[in-house]
């Protein structure tokens, strides 16, 4: 399982927004079960007991002077092979015309730092379709010069329903930005509690689902009620662990399930979040303790 990081893009800019963090959180998280769903032939030759993050890469474009940070960075090796890669995963959040010409600088970048064979890969999250270009290319009339290819995954082609029957907590969790219309949203969000349901993860990588989820597409007060007489309508079974869910619909005053309220429960939870390695950061919003305390834990689970 790869190593929870935070790495931050175009942090000074009016278009940069958390949203873009929550991919990359949910990518580092899930990185095997990301890569299974969407690109299996990719999946099935990696060796994941023998992958790592990289540092960030911070990359200076010397004529503009503007500061760059290639997104998700993972090291490698194919199965039953000496070949070890890198693995580039560029989340993007809105159209950039240049944008295939800025996934080959970042490829030209990494290269040149680690010379090492490197899989591009670009996640477009926009609400919006657009034609996006997976190749860069440079020629002359006399001599073509090269063509530099990436794999894409554009999320808003994607038909929801596809992924329902999914136990994949990365298809629960990118439900919200696939292709769905507004009259769909209760429908949506009710089949995700179910898929939340089946998958029966534990308490912290649900609520960072769960938060992916709600941050994407929160339901309006209407919507939510809709939403409950939908879930009372279930096997009776389902809709009691669709009740149970540990997830935080404190946020809008409501409850679908069990309030995590007490302190001992959230520090539980933050204890079990700290031995999977996930960030302070992360433990932080999906809690609600302060950062000191999440440091005390950290440091008692050191000793």
């Amino acid at each position: 399982m790869p190593v929870l990081t935070y790495v931050y893009e175009d942090a000074g800019t009016s278009r940069y927004t958390d949203h873009d963090q929550l991919f990359k959180e949910l990518i580092h998280t899930f990185f095997a079960e990301f890569l299974e769903l969407f690109f299996p032939e990719v999946h099935k030759y990696i060796d994941f007991s023998a992958i790592r993050p990289l540092s960030e890469e911070v990359f200076t474009d010397l004529l503009g002077g503007e500061s760059r940070r290639a997104d998700i960075v993972i090291e490698a090796t194919l199965k039953g092979e000496e070949t070890i890669l890198i693995i580039h995963v560029e989340p993007q959040s809105y159209y950039q015309a240049n944008f295939h010409e800025r996934m080959y600088l970042y490829f030209s970048l990494l290269y040149n730092k680690y010379r090492k064979p490197i899989l591009p890969i670009a996640v477009f999250t926009y609400d919006k379709n657009y034609n996006e270009k997976n190749e860069f290319t440079m020629s002359f009339p006399f001599f073509h010069v090269l063509s530099f290819q990436f794999l894409t995954l554009t999320l808003r082609k994607l038909r929801w329903r596809d992924f329902i029957h999914s136990n994949n907590p990365v298809a629960a969790a990118l439900l919200c930005k696939m292709g769905f219309t507004e009259a769909e949203r209760v429908e949506v969000k009710k089949e995700f509690l179910r898929m939340l349901v089946r998958m029966q993860l534990d308490p912290a990588r649900q609520r960072l689902i769960y938060g992916f989820f709600e941050r994407y597409l929160k339901l309006t007060d209407e919507e939510e009620k809709v939403l409950m007489q939908e879930v009372n309508k279930l096997d009776p079974e389902l809709a009691s662990k669709i009740m149970e869910l540990p997830i935080s619909y404190e946020e809008r005053g409501k409850e679908i399930g069990k309030e995590i309220g007490s302190n001992e429960e959230k520090r539980e939870i933050a204890k079990k979040m700290i031995l999977k390695g996930l960030s302070p950061n992360l433990i932080a919003k999906v809690t609600g303790l302060s950062h000191e305390d999440i440091k005390v834990l950290i440091e008692n689970n050191n000793n």
